[in-house]
């Protein structure tokens, strides 16, 4: 019993030392911090505006963007206020989509339009956004989001801005934009027409005539319209399509085909007023 008694006794006192060092080392520790001072954090000299604006300019006539945002970036920080501040963001948004890094170059344009929604340069800016998700359109098979903001951010553009040098770009790549997303609902109206899911191949393809009517899939769209709507018996539909087909384009392909089909069941192109295509005629 004495033994184990003295074992206990023991194991606490080491117990007790343990702590007694550890609370040492504490004091020790924060008396050295006292002793030499906390670490101090290196202070960014500060730079003149003009001179960095000027290095930064000079450093993309070199190609060195990257190099460029930084800079841009480090007078915005030191000199938020200056009159370089909305000069240095709109450069940030450039050199970003000039060396591909289309995502920055989006969220710097976000945040010189948020700042300075009224300036000069914003014509240019969402132009330079606009491009960024240009850059960005891959094949039809993918996700069309993208595809999707270029028309939102170009359409802004030539809402606001219509008479600038930038507005005619921007509609012929709208253009290019909008047929990419018409290509996408033509693939997928596709698989629905192929796999007998009729409705939602129609409600695709009517997507594209009515969304998309300056793409270059409108005559195959209104062409699958008059397929689809046969195989569900939609005879007053299927006209509808035909006629506004050979209504625009009487000279293609598509509305040939069309055209046989009706008259393989006895029809003819013939424009429905309660047909929802009746609409699409152009004058």
């Amino acid at each position: 019993m004495g033994r184990f008694v003295t074992i206990n006794a023991l194991a606490g006192i080491s117990s007790r030392a343990v702590r007694l060092v550890a609370t040492g080392l504490v004091v020790v520790t924060l008396a050295g911090c006292s002793l030499f001072g906390a670490a101090k954090i290196a202070e960014e000299p500060i730079i003149p505006a003009n001179t960095l604006y000027s290095q930064g300019l000079a450093e993309m006539d070199q190609q060195r963007f990257v190099t460029a945002v930084g800079t841009f970036e480090k007078l915005e920080r030191q000199h938020p206020y200056s009159e370089f501040a909305e000069k240095a963001k709109m450069m940030q948004v450039y050199a970003n989509y000039r060396i591909g890094r289309y995502d920055e170059a989006i969220m710097a344009a976000d945040r010189y339009l948020a700042v300075y929604p009224s300036s000069q340069e914003t014509a240019y800016v969402l132009y330079l956004k606009g491009n960024s998700y240009y850059g960005q359109i891959r094949d039809i098979t993918r996700d069309q989001q993208i595809s999707q903001d270029a028309i939102d951010t170009y359409s802004l553009l030539i809402s606001s801005y219509p008479n600038s040098e930038y507005a005619k770009d921007a509609r012929d790549k709208l253009v290019v934009a909008s047929d990419q997303l018409a290509g996408k609902e033509m693939s997928v109206g596709r698989y629905y027409l192929g796999n007998g899911q009729y409705g939602a191949a129609i409600n695709r393809f009517k997507t594209v005539v009515e969304k998309h009517q300056t793409s270059t899939h409108i005559e195959e769209a209104l062409f699958r319209l008059t397929e689809a709507n046969l195989k569900l018996g939609l005879v007053n539909e299927a006209q509808t399509a035909t006629a506004v087909l050979g209504h625009n384009y009487p000279s293609s392909s598509w509305y040939r085909q069309a055209f046989t089909l009706l008259q393989q069941q006895g029809l003819s192109p013939q424009i429905n007023q309660g047909s929802s295509l009746a609409s699409a005629v152009r004058s």
